[in-house]
């Protein structure tokens, strides 16, 4: 076997990161963001029923925006901390946000959770609509007064 590169987002000192949104990586015109709700290796984590709501609202929020077109993706991190979000030909300012309203669209919402039942998702019982909207209450804070010069990796 060939030896491993070490991959762009484990050369981010994560002992420097707090909830924010960073620019993970640029590829070409796919930019990816960074979106820290919890500051990593400090629990409690995100709890996985909360992270899959937020998944599907927000997807469906910004997939369903005047930006679908620039919306590639939306997931929730492996370490529970956090998200990546995916835009192509978006400029930072939009990006930043849309993910603002994304966010006020969670922390309002009140329904059925877009995408769960049984024939749409693979996990459909396992969502967390209080819990979800009050993480997307507290990264609305933290977002205020984000711009695209916060959008660095803290050093």
């Amino acid at each position: 076997m060939e030896k491993l590169e070490k991959i762009a987002s484990f050369q981010i000192d994560h002992t420097r990161l707090t909830p924010g949104m960073y620019t993970s990586r640029v590829d070409g015109d796919v930019t990816t963001y960074d979106l820290r709700f919890v500051r990593p290796n400090t629990p409690p984590f995100l709890e996985n029923a909360a992270m899959h709501t937020i998944e599907h609202l927000f997807a469906t929020y910004v997939r369903s925006s005047a930006y679908r077109d620039g919306v590639i993706y939306f997931g929730p991190m492996g370490c529970r901390t956090g998200f990546y979000f995916l835009t192509r030909g978006l400029s930072p300012e939009t990006a930043i946000e849309l993910t603002r309203e994304a966010l006020s669209f969670i922390a309002d919402y009140e329904g059925e959770i877009p995408g769960a039942s049984a024939e749409e998702c693979g996990n459909y019982r396992e969502h967390d609509l209080p819990k979800a909207k009050t993480y997307a209450k507290k990264m609305i804070q933290v977002m205020e007064n984000w711009s695209p010069l916060r959008l660095l990796y803290p050093v």
